[in-house]
Order: structure tokens, then sequence, then C-alpha cells
């Protein structure tokens, strides 16, 4: 794609916009106990516990004024009674960013509570070797709003990540996010009215399984971006998931890569390396079902020129995609992001399977096509509606509807020897 600014292109295809802002309301404060000496008492569990411990979270609803934190640690489960008894609400917070920030530890494990309502994210963990979050839930009391926190579960530069039976809700970027990370496990996780359910971005080797991710405006997100520490995030499997009725609000920060999202999206992949998509049913997703896009789409400027900004050796196979539940009003595609209009307007009906059609000049030929085993290959999805940018030939607005296509023929093949994080699909739990 040769100078094509998506803002540019979008207003000339389309004038149209959508303001669907959910009213905030009010956090949660009902039956909650402020009180500075039980706050005193959880942060100093943290500090004085030893190697090989476990800190007890009592019972109890309590509002803390100050983010928790634990440092240097190794081997420590953070446990409580469970989401329904042990509440910690950080309505209000006055200290410190994050509800829950842990740094420079081994082996930790959090079990067994909710987080709710931090200044920016709920639960952060950062340059740790062996994190597991079970059995969790985060949100926002204060519903759909853009000053919520950006993260639900913020897992960054940090190895051998498991994310199993957590719910998370109202984040104003991704609720579960797995960010630089290396050996990454998400299953059986629950992310509903986020504006992205799950994303992973910059990992190295993914399984993202078992999940359901519904009512975000995008369900999975498999990123890649620029002038990140862990750049060239591959090598991730996506299966077994259940992507349904993606079409809440985008509510994202404005000028967040998450705020160009279309409502109504299923799972998409940006810039990224070696990603199989397969065996998800990717239901009542009102804009697209999958779509495989370059950086160049969030029409932003790139200036990072160690960073691919394309896909490569994307496989989406053998999935469930159909829109067959939503109505026909409920079947108009999203007309408040700038993807969004484009895609409504170049291919006037919302799609189950989209590319962008950009393909690295480095690599590809003279008619744009990618070499054996870096392709975007498509199979077995059904009687899908297929979009084809073919953006590496336009040169500007003026050109961009003279080269789209709807031929997946073009697609036909297969890759292998995506991995993930290593765990065989007919072994998964």
């Amino acid at each position: 794609m040769r100078n094509l600014s998506l803002f540019f292109l979008v207003s000339c295809l389309f004038f149209l916009s959508a303001c669907n802002n959910e009213n905030k309301r009010n956090g949660d404060t009902k039956g909650f106990t402020s009180d500075d000496k039980i706050e005193k008492e959880l942060q100093e569990k943290l500090i004085l516990v030893e190697d090989g411990g476990t800190v007890e979270l009592p019972a109890g609803k309590y509002i803390l004024k100050k983010s928790l934190s634990m440092e240097g640690k190794k081997n420590v489960t953070i446990k409580g009674a469970g989401t329904q008894k042990t509440i910690l609400s950080f309505l209000g917070q006055v200290e410190g960013a994050e509800g829950m920030n842990i740094t420079n530890c081994q082996n930790v494990t959090l079990d067994g509570f909710t987080i709710q309502d931090a200044k920016g994210d709920n639960i952060k963990l950062k340059n740790c070797d062996g994190v597991t979050l079970r059995y969790l839930n985060s949100t926002w009391t204060t519903g759909a709003d853009t000053s919520n926190g950006n993260y639900g579960y913020y897992p960054v530069e940090c190895k051998n990540v498991l994310l199993e039976y957590c719910e998370v809700s109202y984040c104003a970027d991704a609720g579960v996010y797995v960010g630089q990370s290396t050996n990454v496990t998400v299953r059986h996780c629950y992310a509903h009215h986020n504006v992205a359910g799950i994303e992973i971005e910059n990992c190295i080797n993914s399984d993202i399984y078992n999940n359901k991710s519904e009512n975000n405006s995008g369900g999975i997100l498999v990123f890649d971006l620029p002038k990140l520490f862990q750049a060239n995030g591959r090598n991730a499997k996506v299966w077994n998931n259940k992507c349904i009725n993606n079409n809440f609000q985008n509510f994202g920060k404005p000028g967040s890569i998450v705020s160009s999202i279309p409502p109504g999206t299923g799972i998409i992949v940006m810039a990224t390396d070696s990603v199989d998509i397969f065996q998800n049913k990717i239901l009542n997703n009102k804009t697209v079902g999958v779509a495989t896009v370059s950086y160049y789409m969030t029409g932003k400027k790139l200036n990072d020129t160690t960073y691919g900004p394309y896909c490569t050796s994307i496989y989406i196979h053998d999935n469930i995609i159909n829109r067959n539940n939503l109505g026909l009003k409920e079947r108009i595609p999203d007309l408040s992001t700038d993807l969004g209009k484009l895609m409504t307007a170049t291919f006037k009906s919302p799609l189950d399977i989209f590319v962008d059609g950009s393909a690295d000049p480095k690599i590809r030929d003279k008619n744009g096509q990618l070499p054996e085993g870096k392709k975007i290959c498509i199979r077995n999805n059904g009687d899908v509606k297929f979009g084809n940018l073919n953006a590496w030939k336009a040169s500007g607005v003026k050109d961009i509807m003279d080269y789209k296509d709807n031929d997946i023929s073009k697609f036909d093949c297969s890759i292998s020897g995506i991995n993930g994080n290593g765990l065989p699909p007919n072994e998964a739990k």
C-alpha cells in the first residue's frame, strides 16, 4: 500500500458515524468497608510473605485507596475466598494506578478473588517468570466508559504465563491482555463488554483455546505493534473459542490502537507472523468474522525501521462463521470506525473473512503473492462472504476501489508447523 492514509480514504468513501455511548454509572460501593488498618495489613502481608508462602485475602468487600504491590518473591500464592466472597475495589483510588502490581517474581499464582475499578489496570504483572491467574474476576462497575482502566489482566514482559477460568469486563482496551511475553496459554476465560475481549500482543508461542468472548467490540486480537521491548510476535494457535455477538460499542480511548477496531469483529490479526485459527465458532458478529490486516490499516505513521507491518503465515481453516441469528437491522456493519466504514463502503455488506491484501514488498512477487509457507491460507470455513482489498496495488484514494475482489480461491492453501505453546489440540483440557 503506497501512501494510503486510511483516515482520508474513508472520509472520501463514506460520511457516516455512529455514537452509541452507554451512560457512565456510579461505581458499586454497596456493602463495602473502607478501613486504613485492613489496607495496611494487606500490603504488609505482600511485603513480608516468605518465598513459598501464601497470602490469604479475607472474605469481605473492601475499598482500597492505594495500589497493592509485591516484588521479588518466589513461589508465592495470593488467594482469596472466591470471586463472590473476596472483592477488592479501588473506586476513588488516590495513590498508584494499578489495583495490584506484581514485579520481578518467579512462580506467582493469583487465585479466587474479584478486583475492580482501579484507576489504571486492575492486575499488572511485569518481568515475572511463571504466572498463573485462575478463578478471578476483573471489572469496572462504572460500565462502559473511556476513563476506565485499560486492562483487566496485564502480564507484560513475562515468561510462562497461564490464565484460566477468569472473567473480565468493561476494560477500555483489552480484558485479557498478554503483552511481550513468551510461552502463553489463555483458556476457559470469559471476556465480555470490553473493547477487546482477549488480546495477544508481541508474544511468542501462544495457545488461546476454549474461551468465550462475547459482547465486546472485538472478540480476539493477535497483534504485533512497533516500538516495543519484545518485537516480532509470532507462533500463535487460536482454536475452539466462541466469538459471539461482539457488537458492543467501542469505548476505547481516542487515538489508541483498539479505538480503530470495528464493533462487530470476531477475530482480527494484525501485522504478525504464524497464526493458526481453527475450529472456532465465530457467530453473529455484525461487521466481520475474521480479519487479517497490516499495520497500515490503523492509519498511524510508522517510525520503526525494525518492525514488520505485514501479516505472514496465517492459516484460517475449519471454523464456523455466520451471523444467522442476527436480524436485518442488527446486521448493519459498523459505521463508527474508519476500518468499519472502509469495509462497508467497499464490499457493501458484512464479511465473514476479510484480508486487506497488503504484502511485504521484500518477499512478494510481481503479482503480490507471497512464497510458500508465508502466505495467508483460507480453507474449509463453509460458504463464506470474502473480501480482499488488494491494498498492495493501490496508490491512494483514487484507485482503491479498482482492486478489490471476492476471489477466495487465491488463498486455497495450507500451512504447517505453527505450534503455539506446544500443546497438541487433542490434548487440550
